[in-house]
């Protein structure tokens, strides 16, 4: 929406913006007076974007007052919310992508423009879940070919980027020692070695560029290949939409793409300035409220529903403000502190509520620490965690490349709507639903261990507790070694040296990032120790399996940037390679010399990673304590060589010059962790990422598309295709018509999910989509899954209702199946509804309570749309799903209280007609009749007049279209 258009309420509060006069505003501060002091910042986005989006029909006068009022409307009320932009992912983004191409051929056959169709909501769309290991560096698989044909050839055709067998002299997946080579390959022998994400190309070991290995660059090329339909749709989306930025592949994941470059913080248009905000289908978009954006996860169909310039409804939230004092351990990692406030977040019962930091602690989080922190959401259960913009955050960004005069224009935006957070004062606090208090002082580092992640300890009881464990009876946490033996010590010769092994001691040590990756700060705290350690003299015993392994190429170039990874190589912590490892059991076996005196000494020796699993026995056969343990502290634990340490007491070894050295003596501060976070890692992660975005990637910029307005369908594709939403198009909308003599396509019952109705997971050979597939020459294992399929409309219609837990009443059993009541025939739900749409007789849907749980999604109203369903009559339905069959054009129907098919002696084997009055109105009765003489009433659930604007209009789709006319 144009954010300074005339004839809106509420353009008076329009201002100039201080020393940048040609920037304007809307100074939504000078809004009720002071009832907007004391609402959450939070809820100041939502009302500034009520304020600049209120239209009189979207956005209302009394819908911008409510925000206002949020001490007593919280709960009470729903609000719209217009987002500034919103986020996709390849998978979601596809079927929007081919709506708003339909969109355009309809416009076009009903005499309007079809340039003039473009999304109304910026947005971009990641192309970041195409991607499938085919090719690993120990093995080549077999793997499907989803689009038919010679994968091979195809791949051929599409990029002239041959991959050629060649001998690579630092291939950056194998521990090397001297000259590059493929050397001691077998110490991350089966373990995958292909790069998800774009990283850059450099030997891990010795620091300079290399060419890139050959398992990437062959799953590209699969990628390209397998994925050529889909990717050359969104190359023409990208060239002939407005407002739609595409992502392409190789760049990186939705959440992270969104974080260090898609960010802006404060929207820019045509001068005018407003909050940055977004909604999108990646499940951790919640990550941005670390960076003072607000934003969360909703489906697919919310999202269109925002790319076609309507708003996001949601209840006004209640705000727990969480008051973070006192300073944290030095021992406790970013990652303590996250998890430690997390469970406290849940304890004090979030679940549906914003939530949003205030307190003298915000300001010791680095931006990572709170994006991390807001990315936790789904384990604590709140919308969203929000940390309102501060001198934290400026300065981050100024890392990030956001030049001078931008950061001047975001900070006096943000103070004079009051958005930005005082962090040298808590005077003028907002008010809360709820405080939550946290003190970080009570934040203490935790070990979890030896035999369930669930089992957490104090770092500084470590040794207290080890012993006890020792003591303890066989079980969960305990060994049972008696006493006299709890002080073993086994004699040892092991590469000319002799050594003693006992009880606790480290034979294994991991750090591993694949939790980590969006937050750089554990993983560089891991490299400064081992920096510190090397300076002081300190090393890891030779016969501890030490390893490395980034979750992306991406933490081995932060490691890089900041100098570290020769200390860490120097203590043994090679890079193995990018991909699961220790923590599923991929740790290369023990030397034989250790296994032997292991086992002979009946020593209970430990393992120690930073990974998620650690049960008994996982890491190796003969290793049976095991302990997840932040990265530094693994390093910390192999210096030691053992877990029955009091690092407060006792050294972690002596260094130069006989001097013992503690662990508080090479231990990280977090001011020196957030200096090298912001200087040397953050400015050079973000400027590698704006070149890639900007340069693109070879493939990508190769790839050929149509730049016609109009997308030239090929009715040959079994991925893209033209859907019928728009088949009926016209200039005016026909009125509602009575349902006549309507069959009941399934009677159902209570609970009904999304994931029973629409299509998801892989195709089952059984299917009506599968008979499509192979009817279309496609073999089983080329099917690929419904995920993949969701831009072909026949592929999802036939999916919709097809799963096989699906129970419909009139068989009596779980079966995608129903009766097709004409003929009496058992059929596939497709079947019997594309019978019923030749024989021109309506359906309907009948249900129980809470009809549509489940997550969000977009082919859950357009299946059963499409398979010709007019209305469903339930007792009850998910409120985000009720919204979506009136998107779509789908009668939302309630039964009254009270009353259900059973009460009113319905068999669903009946025929019903349902009478639409001219005058429909929120909330009014509507009269149905069956074939039997039955009469009831129902609810028509549209709840306000836009609802039933849109369903008047034939849905959303179609109301949007008609603009276009």
């Amino acid at each position: 929406m144009d954010p300074a258009r005339p004839g809106i309420p509420y353009q008076p509060v329009i201002e100039a913006l201080g020393d940048y006069p040609q920037k304007k505003f809307y100074n939504v501060s000078k809004l009720g007076g002071t009832k907007y002091d004391t609402l959450p910042y939070s809820i100041r986005v939502l009302f500034e974007s009520s304020v600049r989006n209120c239209d009189g029909f979207l956005v209302k006068e009394t819908d911008a007052m409510n925000i206002l009022d949020w001490k007593t409307k919280q709960n009470n009320v729903e609000v719209p919310f217009c987002p500034a932009r919103v986020v996709l992912q390849d998978f979601t983004g596809i079927p929007a992508m081919v709506d708003f191409a339909a969109m355009r051929e309809a416009v076009r056959n009903a005499g309007g423009d079809p340039m003039k169709v473009n999304p109304a909501c910026p947005a971009d769309l990641t192309v970041d879940h195409s991607l499938q290991i085919d090719f690993s560096k120990c093995a080549i698989q077999n793997a499907p070919n989803p689009g038919g044909g010679d994968s091979q050839k195809a791949a051929a055709k599409l990029s002239p980027l041959k991959v050629q067998p060649r001998k690579l002299p630092c291939r950056g997946q194998t521990g090397c020692k001297g000259p590059c080579s493929a050397a001691e390959a077998s110490r991350s022998a089966g373990q995958f070695s292909a790069q998800i994400e774009n990283t850059p190309i450099l030997c891990p070991f010795h620091l300079q560029p290399v060419p890139e290995p050959e398992t990437v660059l062959k799953n590209q090329e699969m990628e390209f290949g397998r994925n050529r339909e889909r990717l050359q749709f969104f190359k023409w989306s990208s060239k002939v939409f407005k407002n739609i930025s595409i992502i392409p592949p190789e760049t990186g994941m939705a959440h992270q793409v969104n974080l260090e470059y898609l960010s802006r913080v404060v929207f820019e248009v045509k001068d005018f300035l407003y909050p940055d905000s977004v909604v999108g289908t990646d499940s951790h978009m919640t990550m941005v409220n670390g960076f003072g954006i607000l934003g969360w996860g909703v489906g697919g169909i919310e999202t269109e529903a925002v790319m076609l310039g309507m708003p996001v409804t949601l209840p006004l939230p209640e705000v727990v403000g969480c008051e973070l004092t006192g300073t944290a351990s030095p021992l406790a990692t970013s990652i303590d502190i996250v998890l430690s406030i997390t469970k406290q977040l849940r304890q004090a019962d979030v679940a549906g509520k914003f939530v949003e930091f205030f307190g003298s602690g915000v300001s010791q989080l680095s931006v990572a620490d709170r994006t991390t922190i807001a990315n936790m959401c789904p384990e604590y259960g709140a919308i969203l965690s929000f940390f309102p913009v501060d001198n934290v955050t400026l300065r981050h960004l100024k890392h990030t490349g956001f030049d001078k005069t931008r950061l001047e224009v975001i900070e006096a935006y943000l103070k004079a709507v009051k958005l930005f957070r005082n962090d040298e004062s808590s005077s003028g606090e907002p008010e809360y639903s709820q405080v939550v208090q946290i003190s970080l002082s009570s934040i203490i580092p935790y070990v979890s261990g030896p035999k369930r992640s669930q089992d957490r300890v104090a770092v500084n009881n470590m040794k207290s507790d080890f012993q006890a464990c020792l003591n303890e009876k066989s079980g969960v946490k305990g060994f049972q070694i008696a006493a006299e033996k709890q002080n073993d010590v086994v004699p040892v010769q092991y590469e000319g040296n002799e050594y003693q092994l006992s009880h606790g001691c480290v034979v294994i040590a991991a750090v591993i990032s694949c939790t980590n990756n969006c937050n750089p700060s554990v993983m560089l705290a891991a490299g400064l120790l081992a920096k510190k350690a090397v300076e002081a003299g300190l090393v890891v015993k030779p016969y501890i399996r030490t390893s490395l392994s980034p979750g992306s190429g991406m933490v081995t170039h932060y490691l890089s940037s900041s100098g570290v990874l020769p200390y860490l190589s120097k203590l043994g912590f090679e890079v193995v390679g990018y991909g699961c490892s220790t923590c599923v059991g991929n740790t290369a076996p023990l030397p034989e010399a250790i296994r032997n005196a292991i086992k002979q000494g009946d020593i209970v020796a430990c393992g120690v990673l930073s990974g998620t699993k650690n049960f008994e026995g996982r890491l190796c056969d003969c290793v049976r304590a095991n302990y997840l343990a932040s990265p530094p502290l693994v390093v910390a634990y192999a210096i030691a060589g053992t877990v029955r340490i009091d690092f407060e007491s006792e050294p972690l070894g002596v260094g130069i010059n006989g001097k013992s050295i503690y662990l508080r003596d090479i231990w990280p501060t977090r001011k020196e962790l957030h200096t090298v976070e912001e200087e040397c890692v953050i400015s050079s992660m973000f400027k590698e990422l704006k070149e890639r975005m900007e340069k693109g990637n070879k493939r990508w910029n190769l790839l050929e598309a149509p730049e016609s307005t109009l997308f030239p369908w090929d009715l040959k594709s079994t991925y893209i295709r033209c859907p019928s939403f728009f088949d009926k198009l016209a200039k005016e909308p026909v009125p509602p018509q009575p349902i006549e003599n309507a069959h009941v396509l399934l009677y159902l019952g209570d609970s009904v999910t999304t994931d029973h109705i629409s299509p998801a997971g892989s195709i089952a050979r059984s299917s009506a989509a599968a008979k499509y597939l192979t009817s279309k020459g496609l073999t089983p294992r080329e099917f690929n899954s419904y995920g993949a399929r969701r831009g072909n409309d026949a592929v999802m219609t036939r999916g919709t209702f097809a799963n096989i837990k699906l129970l419909n009443k009139f068989l009596g059993k779980p079966a995608p199946k129903t009766i097709h009541f004409p003929s009496g025939q058992t059929l596939d739900v497709f079947e019997a509804a594309e019978l019923y749409q030749k024989e021109g007789i309506p359906v309907i849907i009948l249900a129980g309570k809470k009809y549509g749980l489940g997550s969000s999604r977009d082919w859950a109203a357009k299946g059963p749309f499409l398979l010709g369903v007019k209305a469903v009559l339930a007792e009850s339905y998910e409120k985000v799903h009720r919204s979506q069959l009136i998107g779509i054009g789908i009668a939302p129907l309630q039964f009254l209280p009270g009353e259900n098919p059973a009460t009113l002696g319905l068999t669903g084997r009946e025929q019903f007609s349902i009478l639409f009055p001219q005058e429909l109105s929120p909330g009014m009765t509507l009269d149905i009749k069956t074939s039997t003489g039955k009469a009831f009433n129902a609810l028509a659930l549209f709840e306000n007049d836009m609802e039933l604007t849109l369903y008047k209009s034939g849905g959303s789709l179609n109301f949007v279209a008609r603009r276009f006319l």
